[in-house]
């Protein structure tokens, strides 16, 4: 069993692959579980606003499932970026949706994409403003699956650089006690392996801290945005998170969490 549950196709506004490209990629690449995590997004003032069509999105995944049943395991889902910041609005919005889970994630601070935050700030604001920002979603949204906790690093670590573990762990601390208190789960995102393998030991530090903390509910997803990169490093990341002692992999279904004995 391979599992990547963090995926883009078109149905995103950052994707042009269809749907059925990435689930061929993945049936080729002998991934057994995709999760397709469409960003959605009510903040008008957001690039990703007005683009999610679920009508369509709903029928790309229909046809999918019908399509490739025998081979790959399809859920629907979405990513939300600063879920918090509009909770009300957010939760009359998904009422009526039939998804499978919801990826919460920061994108933005103080109205700054991550790339402008840190031409504006130095080194340790910087990073203190995104922990923080994590912080409060994971405190106030609704949301399953918190993605790439430490996503700052993937556009600051040429700039002002890769952030030290030991001069954010308090808040990463809080961060992990907040998401297992809630029962809810994060991801290993291995999007900031490609091409930087060298990122590997904060991000083993992370899963390390969180299990270390109690947590359980832990999902693997690549943040594929082209066929190309569907499932790459997953099956490692299982393997990792295996030997880290974690006895499941968890799939949702319908906002409910699975575990999947890692055999």
């Amino acid at each position: 069993m391979i599992y990547d549950f963090h995926t883009h196709s078109n149905n995103s506004f950052d994707s042009k692959e269809k749907l059925e490209d990435m689930c061929i990629s993945a049936i080729e690449k002998g991934i057994t579980h995709i999760g397709f995590t469409e960003h959605f997004c009510l903040n008008s003032i957001r690039k990703t606003y007005g683009y999610m069509n679920f009508d369509r999105f709903s029928r790309d995944t229909l046809e999918a499932k019908t399509k490739f049943s025998k081979q790959l395991n399809i859920y629907k889902g979405i990513e939300i970026c600063e879920p918090h910041l509009m909770n009300d609005d957010y939760k009359d919005a998904l009422e009526s949706l039939n998804i499978d889970m919801i990826l919460g994630s920061v994108h933005n601070i103080r109205n700054m994409g991550l790339r402008d935050l840190i031409k504006t700030y130095d080194y340790k604001k910087a990073y203190e403003l995104y922990f923080q920002e994590v912080y409060d979603m994971v405190k106030n949204a609704d949301f399953d699956i918190a993605a790439h906790i430490d996503l700052l690093n993937r556009y600051a670590y040429k700039t002002i650089g890769t952030y030290d573990f030991k001069d954010n762990i308090e808040m990463i601390e809080e961060i992990f006690k907040l998401i297992i208190k809630r029962e809810k789960g994060i991801e290993i995102n291995t999007s900031v392996f490609r091409g930087r393998e060298d990122n590997m030991e904060n991000s083993l530090k992370l899963i390390k801290l969180y299990k270390s903390l109690g947590g359980e509910i832990i999902t693997v997803g690549s943040d594929a945005h082209k066929a190309e990169d569907v499932g790459q490093y997953c099956k490692e990341s299982l393997k990792i998170i295996s030997e880290l002692g974690f006895k499941y992999i968890f799939t949702f279904e319908e906002r409910h969490a699975i575990g999947n004995r890692i055999v």
